[in-house]
């Protein structure tokens, strides 16, 4: 990739980027009062990190069977109540333990 075709996309994606957080201030410029309207946009930012994350969390390791046990972990420590820190070591080493256990199997 050339210089120029960098900036070129660097600046649309600038101006795409401007354009979706100034439009919605210069639309509505009033308190939003409707109850499903604020419950859906709060609910926005939540479905897009999930859309965005759990497609690369079954994808980041070598084995897919992995991915799910750490995955796994991970719901079943968060539903147990442990923050985000404690759930995400957790389920690294599940991850970790189970891939060093399917490479001895595969061998």
């Amino acid at each position: 990739m050339e210089i120029q075709e960098f900036f070129i996309y660097l600046l649309i994606m600038a101006g795409t980027t401007y354009l979706i957080r100034v439009v919605p201030f210069v639309v509505v410029k009033e308190k939003i009062k409707n109850r499903f309207v604020c419950s859906f946009l709060y609910y926005i930012p939540y479905a897009v990190l999930a859309a965005m994350t759990f497609p690369a969390v079954l994808y980041a390791t070598d084995y897919v069977i992995s991915a799910g046990v750490g995955l796994a972990a991970a719901i079943y420590f968060s539903l147990r109540g442990a923050g985000l820190t404690k759930v995400a070591i957790i389920a690294c080493v599940f991850v970790f333990v189970t891939e060093r256990i399917m490479a001895i199997i595969s061998i």
